[in-house]
């Protein structure tokens, strides 16, 4: 019962910050909110077991997921604000105002993947279903990697529309989630 009562606090400021895409089915935010929601459940099921069992090998594999998620969306937020300016506000936009950049960034993390804040989050998803495998968790892993997909094949859609044949280039130049791989 805490566990759904803290699901549902947290959830309130996820709903608020993506409100606008909630009304903007087409949107990339769209998919991303259930991912958010997603990723979690997986937070909330698996919190106590966070500590369990320090050093064996599937608490140390999941850590190391957890650090890597944490470099990604730090690396991937600090170049889109430092190289991607900004474009003009729209208000009627579902995109967050960090999101809506002026020109393609490809250096850095973007050299070898086109959405580290998403990989970011299929990480964050898949070292928390480490902590305790279980088949609620199992599903909800597999909810936010199918929500992360669907997010990012949105986005690039929009920024085929956004940066053109440049994104296209860029689309062939890397992989969506993880470099050399996917």
């Amino acid at each position: 019962m805490i566990r759904l009562a803290v699901f549902a606090l947290a959830s309130i400021p996820i709903v608020w910050v993506s409100r606008r895409s909630l009304l903007h089915p087409a949107s990339h935010g769209f998919p991303r909110f259930f991912a958010f929601e997603s990723t979690l459940a997986l937070l909330v099921l698996n919190i106590p077991y966070w500590f369990v069992d320090p050093f064996g090998l599937r608490q140390l594999v999941s850590w190391s997921l957890l650090v890597a998620s944490v470099v990604f969306v730090v690396w991937g937020l600090v170049l889109l604000r430092r190289l991607g300016g900004s474009r003009p506000a729209d208000e009627a936009s579902a995109d967050f105002e960090w999101e809506s950049t002026g020109s393609l960034v490809t250096k850095g993390i973007y050299r070898y993947i086109r959405h580290p804040m998403y990989s970011s989050l299929l990480l964050l998803a898949w070292g928390a279903l480490l902590k305790l495998v279980t088949p609620g968790a199992i599903l909800a892993a597999i909810a936010a990697t199918g929500a992360l997909i669907a997010t990012a094949r949105a986005e690039e859609a929009e920024n085929l529309v956004r940066f053109g044949d440049e994104y296209r280039d860029y689309m062939r130049q890397t992989r969506r989630f993880v470099p050399f791989l996917l």
